[in-house]
């Protein structure tokens, strides 16, 4: 959610913010704004709708100067307009913030600066915050870093901001709890950002903040401070990042792009960790806690979206081959429940970006428990990364597109080798059945790249169903999440109502929808459920829907029952997820471009969700 984006130094801090706010769309926002301290003073120019609505808001005016913070906005206190969009001035118009995330206590705080007269313009709470950090400041008669650090130790909630002083024109000071801000060092400048993608193109150097941290650069220097006055030594990592991994390459939208990177992406998660060839299965990122994963009586696995779909999956991958009973939570319902958790107990933690506000949330409840916390993510510095004990990287590269396509299968795949790798210490597979699977498993990426030479055919499907107004999704076993995902997919970007169920579900209820306008998928791969699923698949067909099947190569009976079949590599039950999921993938994209939606940026979506 909202992008953060800011620069001191000797280039013109123009398009420099500009640009970092376009690579920041795939984010999720409204509105955005960017505020400049020029010849004139500091100026804030923001706008309603996209950053290219902002550029031609500012077209003409040729701002120039060699500071300036920009700001990307997903409206959460009031709606999106021009004068909710953030930059906010201060009362004196003196300073100008942005900020990501939510002041629960802004409300009091409000109130109190009303009543010392204070006058204001938005509905927001980051405008109240910036004239609180104001009048601290001319009430103590303090260092503007300062005045920030008091005003920290007063609001409740969540930050990412970034501050700058039409008094001190090199300065700029940010801080975060809760919501990613990354500090790139280059050669006498510097950058901010939500995360590195604005950055790679200046420098490879950068600096994750740690929550209650404050970043003060000033004079061309850089330190760092906790909001209790410590002052820390910044950690400078060297980011692995290409520029070109975060361009669309050649390909109409990111989503597409991310679709068919999958083969890679997905053998870059194995590259080092999986030889099938010698037996060889190794995940640096869980050794020191290994022993106590193999003592684990429980797992919970906590994630949002995509990735609860991926938790789901692999609760199947743990009970079936570690016999550990698995408990798969939504994280924005577990910290409310009163969760029992015990000492030892062990909690998986999924999320694409790694800073998930509600999966942060449970983590951090888990973890006051007793329980052992262990991150599967993408984003090498995340939150999420660094709350954990230990964890696995997916390594899938960027993903820009709102939509979850390629992150899902690298999510599965770590969890596949983390449930394989803990059966084989355990001794609750064979070492026969462990080699087989690390075989089946090397295999996948080459069965992806054959199931995505179905495009042309999906295609064709979806544009034979691109006006529905209803999909249903159906699934049993392992393909029951993948179920859940397909009719995810499709919702989320073509904004037409699916739901999954698993398909013995269908009959209690969703088979009054059935009718010959209603289309149905089936992940009906050849499984354990394979004879079931076709039961099912004569009952939707006696009630006249229409049968969409995603289907086993080869399979002879199903083809006689389905209007549509899409035949994907054969693989074993516990990776066809891996396998099926595609089709599902590409027939969402499809339809959307059909109907004129926006890909990459669907409405009111954003790709990391970082309020709760």
């Amino acid at each position: 959610m909202c992008g953060i984006v800011a620069y001191v130094g000797p280039q013109q801090a123009t398009p420099i913010i500009l640009k970092g706010l376009r690579r920041l769309e795939y984010r999720g926002y409204d509105s955005a704004g960017i505020a400049l301290i020029e010849d004139s003073g500091l100026n804030i120019y923001k706008k309603k709708g996209k950053v290219a609505d902002l550029e031609d808001h500012i077209k003409g005016t040729n701002p120039k100067s060699n500071i300036g913070i920009g700001h990307t906005r997903w409206a959460t206190h009031g709606e999106p307009n021009d004068i909710n969009a953030h930059p906010h001035y201060s009362a004196s118009k003196g300073l100008a913030m942005i900020h990501n995330g939510i002041i629960e206590n802004y409300a009091s705080i409000k109130q109190d600066l009303q009543n010392k007269g204070y006058e204001f313009t938005s509905d927001t709470d980051s405008e109240v915050f910036i004239y609180f950090i104001e009048d601290i400041l001319k009430n103590n008669q303090c260092e503007l870093e300062e005045a920030v650090r008091l005003a920290l130790n007063k609001v409740v909630g969540a930050y990412a901001i970034v501050i700058m002083s039409e008094e001190d024109p090199t300065t700029l000071i940010a801080a975060r709890k809760g919501s990613p801000l990354v500090v790139g060092i280059g050669k006498d400048e510097f950058f901010l950002a939500s995360d590195a993608t604005p950055i790679i193109e200046y420098t490879n150097e950068v600096v994750y903040l740690n929550d209650q941290e404050m970043a003060i650069i000033k004079d061309n220097d850089f330190s760092i401070r906790t909001t209790q006055d410590i002052e820390m030594t910044p950690y400078i990592q060297t980011l692995d990042m290409e520029l070109e991994a975060i361009e669309k390459g050649g390909y109409e939208h990111f989503m597409l792009k991310e679709i068919f990177e999958q083969p890679r992406s997905i053998g870059d998660c194995m590259r080092g960790r999986l030889n099938a060839s010698s037996g060889h299965l190794v995940l640096g990122g869980i050794n020191e806690y290994a022993k106590k994963l193999d003592a684990a009586e429980r797992i919970v696995i906590v994630a949002c979206g995509t990735s609860w779909h991926a938790g789901l999956v692999a609760e199947y991958f743990f009970e079936e081959f570690c016999r550990i009973p698995v408990e798969v939570e939504y994280a924005s319902e577990f910290r409310y429940r009163n969760p029992v958790i015990k000492e030892g107990d062990v909690l998986i933690a999924i999320s694409q970006s790694g800073e998930t506000a509600d999966t942060l949330a449970a983590i951090e409840l888990a973890k006051s428990k007793g329980a052992i916390i262990f991150g599967v993510c993408n984003v090498v510095g995340s939150s999420i990364a660094r709350s954990s004990h230990e964890g696995a990287y997916t390594h899938a590269g960027p993903e820009i597109g709102v939509a979850s396509t390629k992150a899902f299968t690298a999510q599965l795949t770590v969890l596949f080798m983390i449930a394989l790798r803990l059966a084989h210490r355990k001794g609750t597979i064979t070492e026969q059945k462990y080699r087989e699977m690390l075989v089946e498993m090397e295999q996948i990426p080459a069965k992806v790249e054959k199931a995505l030479k179905l495009n042309d055919k999906v295609e064709h499907i979806a544009d034979l169903f691109k006006d529905a107004r209803n999909f249903l999704y159906l699934g049993r076993g392992y393909n029951f999440p993948v179920a859940l995902e397909g009719a995810l997919k499709l919702k989320e970007i073509s904004y037409i109502h699916a739901e999954g169920y698993p398909a013995a579900e269908m009959k209690h209820g969703p088979i009054a929808l059935i009718d010959e306008e209603m289309p149905v998928v089936f992940i009906a791969t050849r499984d354990s459920s394979y004879d079931k699923v076709v039961s099912n698949i004569q009952e939707v067909r006696a009630r006249k829907g229409e049968v969409i099947a995603v289907v086993t190569e080869g399979d002879s009976l199903i083809p006689k029952m389905a209007e549509y079949v899409i035949e994907v590599p054969p693989t074993h039950e516990a990776l066809m997820p891996l396998v099926s999921v595609i089709p599902l993938q590409l027939l969402s994209y499809h339809i959307a471009v059909m109907r004129g939606c926006n890909v990459d940026q669907p409405r009111n979506l954003a790709k990391s969700v970082t309020v709760e």
